[in-house]
Parts: C-alpha cells; structure tokens; sequence
C-alpha cells in the first residue's frame, strides 16, 4: 500500500459560504484510504463543521463565533484574534511547530485565496502548494495586477470558471506560469438539491395571486439586494404587482432591512434570514433573481438551473457560462437598469420565458460532482 499523502488545507472557517459548501462537498467525496487531511480553520465555526467527514483531523487557531459587530466588551476578543493571526502570518514557524507538531506535509492547500500568504509563507519548502480561487480577483478591492501574480507562487492555481481562468492566463509571464493555471467547476451534488426541494416551505407563506421572485444568498453588498429593492420599489409604483423573498443572512442584513423599510416594501418583499434548505423556496417561486455585482462562478444559478427556474441574471463571472450565453435564462446588463428591464419583461411578457423552461427539460448539466472530484483527485496525485 503506498504511503498516504499528507495533505493540510486552510481556510478562515465553515461558515455559510459557496467556498466553504464547496470544500465540505469535496472533502465528503475524497477517498480516506489515499490521503491523511488536517483541516486548519481560523475559526472553529460554521454549519458545515458537522458535515466535514470523520477521519479529516480538523484543527483551529480560535473557537467561538464571528464577531461582526464593535461592542464594547467584544473588542478585546477581536483584537486578540487579529493580533494572533498576525502574529503567526509573521512567524509561521510558531504555528508549524506548536499545532502542527512539526508535521511534514507532502501539499499544503489554500482552500480560498485570502489563504495565500498563510500557505505562501509557509515554513514547508518541500511541501507542493495549491489555491483554489472562487472569486473573480479584478473585481476585489486591493487585487492590483501586481498582486494577483502572486498566485503564481503556487504549484497549481485552481480556478472555477472560464473569466477567472483567462485573467490569470492573461498575467502569466509564461507557459510554465500557464501550466499552473486548471479549471475545475465547483463540485455540488444536483440530487442533494432536488430531495431536498420536495420539503415544506416554512415561514413564509407563496402568495399564489402574484409572482414571487426568489434571490439567494449572503447579505453583502456584492449580491446588489439593495439594487434589488430599489427595482422592486419601481416596478410596483408602474403597477405592476410582484413579491420578492430574499433568503440568507450576512453583514449586510440590518442595512438592506432598514433600506426595505425605507422604501415601504415591508409588505412585499420578505428577508427570510439564513436557512440550511433554501430549496423548497426556490421550488415555489416563479422567478429566480441573481442581482450580483460580480461572482465568482455563482452557483446559485447551478442550483436555479437544476430545479428549472425561470432565471434572471446579471452579466457577471461565470453568469454567462452558466446560461449558455442566455440559452437557459435571460442575462441582463450589470445594473439597476439592467434589473429592471429583466424584471420588467418578466412581469410584461411572462410567456417570452417559456423558450428557457423548454431548453431545461432536457438541459444535461456538465457540472457533474465526479468529474470535478476525479479532477481534483489527478491533481493532488500529480503533484
């Protein structure tokens, strides 16, 4: 039997994230016999913890939950997580050496690219580096060129879709650096998502007289709810009548609430919070609503597409790839207009949709969670 690789992965916590699903997925799917994974969180917390295998050894710098907010008797525990993990992005051997028992791994993996320097400056010079990188990096604030070169640090430089691929093919210097560049769609298991659209909506109650356009998601101002709303505002003051339910929870919640109230639309657009089954939701709706401002590769719209949507989505990462260029929803420029011409035409012409339910019934998905899985797998094994 050959020796196991060891392998270390990191990432800031499991919190409700596709980046984080998309590890659990493939983590729960990696073959135990092959491999011996310590899985090092900033933060022990998250409701994928559960879900992370057993024999996945799973180790943390702080336990406890996000602190999102600046209270008083908070401060000093914020603090002290920062200061830590400072500290030991400057002296990585702290870590290497008191956590990690001076183990001596054979790949040592940024699961997310804020892992970079972590995993870039680590102690470890024989060790095989990977990133996986979810986000489209020339639309985050501080990704000058310069730093995303960075990456080419790496061994192997995982990316999700197609936009993201060519920009970093567009900064290497050479084919060496292209060499390092793989495209792997995220891996998301489909029969998950319709077994568990088939359970009862809970907390909400489908208004059967108007449609509902349904948008999920994390509550930051990248996911553009606040455009979201605004456009609602618009369309009902047209006359146009219509709901909206937003289902997730972030940072962002209390501003776009307070934004929701503002405008008036506490009785027609609904923020559900978080759930850990938003699909039945989805099932329900008439309309699925991604109003992004940009993505990485949003796989929401994997989600909408395997439970046969009706879609509407902004021109964003990966929108366009996932759509079939607009085969299997209608894309709409990046902007309130752009939402609103979508929403528009949906409340308008609901019938010009049909062309994309047709194409659905028969869509086959190439985002199958084996091929993404082996893909991985040949390539911890190569390295």
């Amino acid at each position: 039997m050959a020796e196991k690789k060891k392998i270390l992965i990191r990432i800031g916590s499991l919190r409700h994230g596709g980046a984080e699903k998309v590890l659990v997925t493939f983590l729960k799917n990696l073959p135990e016999d092959r491999y011996e994974i310590d899985l090092l969180l900033n933060l022990y917390s998250g409701k994928y913890l559960p879900e992370v295998p057993e024999w996945i050894n799973i180790l943390y710098l702080h336990k406890g939950e996000m602190i999102t907010t600046n209270r008083p008797h908070e401060i000093p525990r914020k603090a002290a997580r920062v200061i830590h993990e400072k500290t030991i992005k400057k002296f990585p051997n702290l870590l290497y050496k008191n956590k990690l028992k001076k183990k001596q791994y054979d790949i040592e993996f940024a699961a997310i690219h804020g892992m970079r320097d972590e995993i870039l400056g680590s102690p470890l010079s024989s060790s095989k580096k990977i990133v996986w990188i979810h986000n489209d990096l020339s639309e985050v604030k501080g990704y000058t060129d310069a730093e995303i070169r960075k990456f080419f640090g790496f061994d192997k430089i995982m990316v999700i879709s197609e936009k993201i691929e060519k920009l970093f093919q567009q900064l290497a210097k050479n084919e060496a650096e292209k060499s390092k560049i793989v495209k792997i769609y995220n891996p998301l298991d489909t029969e998950e998502f319709v077994s568990k659209a088939e359970m009862p909506v809970i907390n909400y109650s489908f208004d059967e007289s108007v449609p509902t356009f349904i948008s999920v998601g994390t509550v930051f101002p990248q996911k553009g709810f606040d455009r979201l709303l605004k456009v609602h505002k618009r369309l009902l003051m047209e006359g146009f009548q219509h709901n909206i339910l937003i289902v997730g929870d972030g940072y962002d919640f209390e501003n776009i609430r307070k934004l929701k109230s503002d405008l008036g639309l506490d009785q027609t657009a609904v923020m559900l919070g978080f759930t850990d089954n938003p699909y039945p939701y989805f099932r329900h709706a008439d309309f699925y609503i991604l109003s992004s401002r940009y993505e990485g590769f949003p796989t929401v719209l994997f989600e909408a597409i395997t439970l046969k949507k009706k879609i509407i989505s902004t021109e964003v990462s990966g929108s366009a790839e996932m759509l079939r260029n607009g085969e299997l929803g209608l894309l709409v420029e990046n902007s309130e207009e752009g939402i609103y011409t979508g929403m528009k035409q949906a409340l308008s012409q609901p019938e010009s949709f049909e062309k994309y339910s047709e194409k659905l019934k028969s869509y086959e998905m190439p985002f199958i969670l084996k091929n993404s899985v082996d893909k991985i797998i040949s390539i911890l094994d190569q390295l």
